[in-house]
């Protein structure tokens, strides 16, 4: 699930000419490739039908109060800023949303009159202004799909049932097929009310010349206790199915097998084949019936309630703390079922980048949008971690500074994009996602590297950090002093102030005067304190420190895969 776009007045929704965050040529369709910005500038330089499936979980703010979200907007509050995991939505004070509403009004269509229904009925809060975001780009995901293609939307009963009529306004009434249940925990408990657990996606065609491959499912335990009940001298177990052919359309085969005269299913002749191959069960008045063993079935098609695979824990190896993370079996239900090897799969709210593994373990190409850098970041670090060896020349990004004039443009737009940037850039983990306003204690981000003493027998790892402080404006040696006291503080072998200027002579004396870190590994030396300038970030200038050997952050992935969770390891 992806966050909003920061910088914006609203937070909300940009219109249809505000530019992208990075001033480039404007995006071309290329699969295998993370784009950022704003989905709907971005889907706007698409091609028409040129994708197979899209899936998308938009960031809604169902946790908060169902009062609070149907609140008329009176517009003197502040507008809190939209932040990398945060699913707030907003009229705008500046407008931005009312534009928006009356571009998709004004077209006169089905989906202007449902929005604008929603509008008159429930008044100017964030469940409106929700649909508002949501409207426009449910539009250009339409022009994009390939009338073979399909489309899941993920959300949850706080809007769902809004977001099925504005699904409807879009794709047409006919080519709903499923409202998907994904029961997404045991339990839990509400005080005043059912325990909510589950989520809802919407299973939208383009036409009804959608893909669709028959999908299969485990059975559930007691299904296959209470009919796979026959086990036969092999051990194996199986149910028996009927033989006969009473009430069966078509009709069937009369004759007399074993003193039994009906109308069977099946010629004589198949009923002596399975006769030879130890297929028919007789009951106990003599009546065959056909052996139907379970290690030879595909498991129950899929069915529109999903219980068998459960949200995250903390215990499971592909969790890496992305709050709205979705496990890697769902959609790979989804991408199994609507799509086939070589198909393009969209996310265009990519957040953690879960759908775009799952297309490319299963053999399909991608396309990721994300409006964070963050997001981006860390989508094209588990791209490049799970799938070892498939990016040579790394994950292509557009969007991304190609210069360093387009790096301090990002700075002066927005300070935060670029320290996320920045800090992904280096290989970093950009810390204080969650709360990027906040104090964050000097560090925007960290990577990890593993020490070991080589005169141990068995060395084991010991981890350092290093740190990143990253500052978009004007800087000088106190900065540095920062840093210096933010590295002894955290116990930090190295420190890098990433800088838009070029640094001082006392800011370079500064951290010459810090001395040098030395790997525990071969003695090597490495600058205490650093100083990169945004110019040597876009060129590829890379933290001088120890090589990450055996940093074991994820598993290489196999291309495909049958268990339930997934296989990454933090």
């Amino acid at each position: 699930m992806a966050a909003g776009q920061s910088g914006v007045a609203d937070g909300l929704l940009l219109r249809a000419n505000w530019p992208r965050p990075i001033i480039e040529p404007m995006a071309t369709f290329k699969p295998n490739t993370l784009y950022y910005g704003d989905n709907l500038t971005v889907l706007r330089d698409f091609p028409s039908e040129c994708v197979d499936l899209v899936y998308l979980d938009p960031p809604f703010n169902s946790n908060r109060s169902y009062n609070v979200l149907f609140k008329e907007a009176r517009g003197t509050e502040s507008e809190a800023q939209i932040q990398a995991f945060e699913d707030t939505w907003h009229w705008g004070m500046e407008g931005v949303t009312a534009v928006t509403y009356d571009e998709v009004v004004s077209r006169g269509d089905e989906v202007g009159l449902m929005l604008k229904a929603f509008v008159d009925a429930l008044g100017h809060n964030d469940v409106t202004a929700y649909l508002t975001m949501m409207a426009p780009r449910l539009v250009e995901l339409r022009r994009v799909l390939k009338p073979t293609g399909s489309i899941y939307l993920h959300c949850d009963p706080t809007a769902s049932h809004y977001l099925k009529a504005l699904m409807d306004s879009v794709f047409g009434a006919v080519n709903f097929r499923n409202e998907i249940v994904w029961k997404r925990q045991s339990a839990h408990s509400d005080a005043r009310g059912y325990g909510a657990v589950h989520d809802t996606i919407l299973f939208y065609a383009k036409s009804d010349a959608f893909l669709w491959n028959a999908s299969y499912q485990p059975y559930d335990p007691d299904y296959v206790r209470q009919y796979d009940r026959y086990k036969d001298s092999n051990g194996r177990l199986f149910m028996s199915g009927d033989l006969g052919a009473a009430g069966l359309q078509g009709g069937g085969y009369e004759y007399t097998w074993k003193g039994v005269s009906r109308v069977w299913r099946v010629p004589i002749d198949t009923m002596r084949r399975l006769e030879t191959e130890n297929r028919i069960f007789y009951t106990r008045n003599g009546i065959p019936r056909i052996k139907r063993y379970l290690d030879e079935s595909s498991g129950m098609p899929v069915q529109d309630v999903v219980t068998d695979i459960e949200s995250l824990r903390s215990w499971h190896k592909e969790r890496l703390g992305y709050p709205t993370q979705k496990p890697e079996a769902l959609l790979e239900r989804i991408v199994r079922a609507s799509s086939n090897e070589g198909d393009v799969v969209l996310d265009p709210f990519c957040g953690c980048g879960t759908a775009v593994v799952a297309a490319h373990r299963l053999g399909r190409h991608w396309v990721g949008i994300d409006i964070t850098w963050l997001a981006v970041a860390l989508m094209r670090n588990r791209l490049t971690t799970t799938f070892p060896g498939d990016f040579p020349d790394g994950v292509a990004v557009d969007g991304e500074p190609a210069d360093e004039a387009a790096a301090l443009a990002l700075a002066e737009r927005d300070k935060y994009q670029f320290q996320f940037w920045a800090v992904g850039k280096l290989g970093g983990t950009s810390r204080g996602g969650e709360n990027r306003k906040g104090r964050d204690r000097g560090i925007d981000g960290v990577i990890a590297f593993p020490e070991m003493d080589p005169k141990q027998p068995k060395p084991t790892p010991d981890y350092k950090q290093v740190i990143i402080s990253v500052k978009g404006g004007a800087t000088g040696p106190a900065h540095v002093r920062e840093l210096a006291g933010t590295v002894e503080r955290e116990n930090a072998a190295i420190g890098v102030l990433v800088v838009t200027q070029p640094p001082t002579r006392e800011m370079v004396r500064e951290a010459a005067s810090a001395g040098l870190y030395r790997s525990i590994w071969d003695g090597s030396p490495y600058p205490k304190l650093q100083i990169l300038t945004a110019g040597e970030v876009v060129q590829g200038d890379r933290v001088k420190m120890p090589s990450l050997r055996g940093i074991p952050q994820y598993t290489p992935a196999k291309r495909a895969r049958r268990s339930l969770q997934g296989q990454l390891v933090m």
